[in-house]
């Protein structure tokens, strides 16, 4: 690995995540928990038109699931539930090698180092799996 895996790029996002209050009436809300760390992400939503339009998160996660959702919070609001979902499956493949592909999701970059570190996977993913689940509830 050429980068740390934890870096002060990632320590800044963890610090710094947006939304990071729940909603007091979500249309929706899903828990995620990584079996392996023990980190743990609830996403609360609220849909309108098809598009997110509220998020509220609480995040007790490791330094590499609170900058994963900090990024995945930066961008969220006016996705559909499809492509939040897509998102997720992308970061999914990219994390199992699946895919080299990083450019569906701004500043994901910064998490690159982690991607040979397959049990931090499962924390780098709540916030992207939580957020997926919460927007399809919504929608339906």
């Amino acid at each position: 690995m050429s980068a740390p895996l934890y870096n002060k790029d990632i320590l800044r996002l963890a610090a710094s995540i947006p939304h990071h209050h729940r909603l007091p009436a979500p249309q929706a809300s899903v828990e995620r928990r990584s079996p392996t760390c023990g980190s743990r992400v609830t996403v609360d939503v609220a849909m309108a038109d098809g598009r997110l339009s509220y998020i509220g998160l609480d995040v007790k996660a490791c330094a590499l699931g609170q900058a994963s959702a900090s990024l995945m919070a930066a961008q969220a609001i006016g996705m559909s539930a499809d492509e939040l979902a897509e998102a997720r499956d992308k970061l999914t493949d990219y994390l199992s090698g699946a895919s080299d592909d990083l450019d569906f999701w701004p500043g994901l970059a910064v998490l690159a180092p982690a991607r040979g570190y397959p049990a931090r996977h499962a924390s780098i993913r709540l916030g992207f799996e939580a957020i997926a689940e919460a927007a399809r509830m919504a929608d339906a």
